[in-house]
């Protein structure tokens, strides 16, 4: 593995001057000792070391904000070849407060966070908009050399991270590289570079003490959806976002906002409207979201289009136009006005999984791009994977990243297997592909502590910190 310089911070410096304090002629002579050296070629760059497992630990982005404590839930009906109803995997009111960890769990709890009102953000509990979202990875990996980082070039590719550590020991180095996020540049403006994470989502509202041991991304299981902020019009309700957000930029890990625009858990009031204050409400409801998390890495601006769940607004936002799609189109132009930093996605059930859905995404993506739609990546959620092989799920992903041109990132990953070791067997088959696949950037587990999770049979371990077996190996797979 590469090493990657950091720049060092002021007690950094004040300690190697320290150590390195000696006379004036030794350093005269050090130095010509190195014009020499370098004269005569015998520098070399850094060697990559071999073996090791992947690492995911860092991740880029500093900024800083506070919130509150929320709540959460999500229910929902499973139905055969996928899921049955409306609303897809996300589906099902929202329902308060939920398990909290116990034993080794926890909770994390940021302060403020007050909810606002008039359509605007609250002014106390604020998340800051300083901090940024650029710079190199973090964190120390395998045998002491830094893992991941890597120097973003114009084109928003970073270089740097790679695979393995020292001596084949378990450093988390992630095969897509880069830590940080890239500079401007690419079709759709500037999307950024990430290192490839496995990450997962809250547990019922409550952010557990083991979170980081095991995962270096976040979701909003239903924080972050519009029917759980905006109930009432105008009477924004942030806290449960201000605490994920804050707990993201504090952990240095993506955050990922799910979701934008959908069709379920929307705000019922939004169906009494004209279609011109429609308009105006989903355009706020993005702009507001945008100026409180600034440094948003990535969000799932559409979720489940057509025919899997169909907003009330369409017709507002444009209706099937000349794409076909234009509202979806418009919903990216916002999401990329207000958020010109974050990773834009489409994200949708049973396109890694059935042929039809598979087609009906990269129709979608296409259409929109051809219309200017500033989209970065498609979503797959891949709760349907259970009972497919690892080969049929790759041939799905790498066709709509072919076809479309884009990235994928599986957004929701769950196996609702009731059975220890036939979990893990899948597990076992499925993950590795994921991982290694270079069109997929990122893995999201939906929820992993057992009784809290959207389907009975997906949990990974017990709110005591328990294992079942599938968590137990994917542990090892990836060196923590």
């Amino acid at each position: 593995m590469g090493f990657v310089w950091y720049p060092a911070t002021e007690e950094e410096t004040v300690l190697w001057a320290r150590a390195t304090r000696v006379s004036g002629l030794s350093l005269v002579l050090a130095g010509c000792s190195l014009l020499a050296a370098c004269a005569a070629g015998e520098t070399s760059s850094p060697g990559d070391g071999s073996g090791g497992r992947p690492s995911q630990r860092d991740a880029a982005s500093d900024s800083s904000g506070s919130g509150g404590h929320g709540s959460g839930g999500e229910a929902g009906t499973v139905g055969s070849g996928g899921r049955s109803g409306s609303g897809g995997a996300d589906a099902g009111a929202t329902a308060s407060g939920g398990a909290g960890a116990a034993g080794s769990g926890g909770t994390y709890t940021a302060s403020g966070g007050a909810p606002g009102t008039g359509g605007r953000p609250a002014s106390s509990g604020g998340v800051s908009g300083g901090g940024g979202s650029s710079g190199g990875g973090g964190g120390v990996s395998g045998g002491g050399g830094r893992s991941g980082g890597g120097t973003a070039a114009s084109g928003g590719t970073a270089t740097g991270g790679g695979r393995g550590g020292m001596g084949g020991g378990n450093a988390r180095g992630g095969s897509s590289g880069g830590g940080g996020r890239g500079g401007a540049g690419g079709a759709t403006g500037a999307p950024p570079v990430l290192k490839k994470f496995v990450g997962n989502i809250d547990t019922r509202g409550q952010i557990r003490s083991d979170f980081t041991m095991f995962w270096n991304q976040i979701s909003p299981e239903n924080a972050g959806k519009w029917g759980s902020v905006e109930r009432t019009r105008d009477q924004m309700s942030w806290s449960a976002i201000d605490t994920m957000y804050k707990f993201a930029k504090d952990n240095h890990i993506p955050f990922k906002q799910h979701n934008f625009v959908w069709g379920s858990q929307q705000p019922s009031w939004l169906s009494g409207l004209s279609q011109a204050d429609q308009k105006a409400e989903v355009e706020e409801w993005i702009r507001l979201f945008c100026e409180r998390y600034p440094d948003t890495d990535l969000i799932d601006v559409v979720n489940e289009p057509p025919p899997h769940t169909t907003p009330p607004y369409v017709a507002a936002l444009g209706g099937a136009g000349t794409s076909g799609y234009d509202w979806i189109v418009q919903a990216f132009k916002w999401a990329h006005q207000y958020c010109p930093n974050s990773i834009l996605i489409l994200n949708d059930y049973n396109n890694i999984e059935y042929a039809s859905d598979n087609s009906h995404t990269i129709d979608i993506v296409n259409s929109i791009k051809k219309a200017g739609a500033p989209i970065n990546a498609v979503g797959a959620q891949a709760h349907g994977c259970a009972g497919l092989s690892a080969s049929t799920v790759k041939m799905y992903i790498d066709k709509i990243a072919t076809q479309t041109g884009l990235p994928v990132y599986i957004s929701e990953y769950d196996l609702d297997i009731a059975d220890d070791n036939q979990q893990k067997s899948v597990l076992q088959s499925q993950f590795p592909m994921f991982w290694d696949d270079t069109n997929v950037k990122g893995i999201t587990l939906w929820g992993y502590i057992e009784g809290s999770t959207w389907v009975p049979n997906s949990g990974l371990m017990s709110s005591s910190g328990t294992m079942r077996p599938a968590m137990t190996w994917l542990v090892d797979f990836l060196g923590l």
